[in-house]
């Protein structure tokens, strides 16, 4: 999972936009963060570069199937 973290604030709803990607909204309906589940299918995470992106956080994580 990806989430990037775009503004501070308290997540009062979230909405699924596009399978797997989710935007989370403050009270005052500003998308403050970004999920994009199973990130790694998309993008390669250990490679990921950001330059001058109005990120506030960037919180990466990966899922491990249990069993594994």
């Amino acid at each position: 999972m990806l989430y990037i973290q775009l503004a501070t604030g308290v997540s009062t709803e979230s909405e699924e936009v596009e399978p797997g990607i989710v935007l989370d909204f403050d009270e005052h309906n500003r998308v403050i963060g970004i999920e994009i589940e199973d990130a790694s299918t998309f993008i390669d995470l250990s490679r990921l570069e950001l330059s001058a992106l109005p990120i506030a956080n960037l919180i990466l994580s990966e899922r491990v199937p249990v069993g594994a």
